[in-house]
């Protein structure tokens, strides 16, 4: 499903937009028509968890301690988890040493053996979220211009669709942006069982073959799935920021 999200108005209304359905990784076209009465605000939409992988080497940039790089004077990933501040629970996956910066009530884990990748990540803070759970942010902690209306919007166009199993944004070349979407908590867990040993597999395998939402961001300032994983990155985001 490809949407066009102002970053300026999410309190606008959406009319008839095509969309695209990816199953098993390819996509194939379709055509609604649903209306977003408004994207900011999700009303009626089902509570969520948010999972947060914080965990990365960081070897272009800033090592371990990159969640806690600053742009605009605020951690990324306290912008993170200020973007999620309505998920219960909220889970940073990460090194012993991100507990100073978390605030109150955000639960901290690592995936075991350190080290041992993002889909491993992703298993040690789903098995914090309780089963019940209808729908999981999966983001990523570098995420610096991520707000509560883009999750908003992503929970919006999941909960919108009973056929998809998750929303994600997609960047302006269309490609999709794994760590920033809003997943159906059965949908991953089923997905992680069946994948086996969670360790060093890649995120895209964990998403394999789940129907997805897609979402553009075309407001032209910083959309929310910008990351930062360079130097050039984070100075372009702190600009952007200025």
């Amino acid at each position: 499903m490809k949407i066009a999200v102002s970053g300026m108005d999410l309190n606008s209304g959406f009319g008839s937009v095509p969309r695209n359905v990816i199953v098993g990784g390819t996509r194939t076209r379709a055509h609604a028509d649903e209306r977003y009465a408004s994207a900011g605000s999700v009303g009626d939409v089902e509570g969520y968890a948010a999972v947060v992988l914080a965990g990365g080497s960081g070897r272009r940039l800033g090592g371990p301690g990159k969640p806690r790089l600053e742009v605009g004077g605020v951690p990324m990933l306290a912008r993170v988890l200020a973007a999620v501040a309505d998920a219960a629970p909220r889970v940073v996956v990460g090194p012993a040493s991100l507990a100073t910066a978390l605030p109150a009530g955000v639960a901290l884990t690592c995936e075991r053996p350190h080290g041992s990748g993002p889909v491993a990540a992703a298993s040690a803070g789903l098995a914090l979220v309780a089963p019940g759970t209808p729908c999981v942010a999966l983001l990523a902690a570098d995420l610096p211009f991520l707000t509560t209306a883009a999750v908003a919007a992503l929970r919006r166009a999941l909960a919108s669709d009973s056929t998809v199993d998750g929303a994600l944004f997609v960047d302006t070349d269309g490609r999709a942006q794994v760590l920033c979407g809003v997943w159906r908590l059965a949908a991953l867990r089923a997905n992680l069982a069946a994948l086996g040993d969670p360790v060093g597999q890649p995120v895209r395998r964990l998403l394999a073959g789940l129907r997805t939402a897609e979402l553009r961001w075309a407001d032209p300032g910083p959309p929310p799935w910008y990351d930062c994983d360079t130097e050039s990155d984070l100075r372009t985001a702190r600009e952007w920021a200025t």
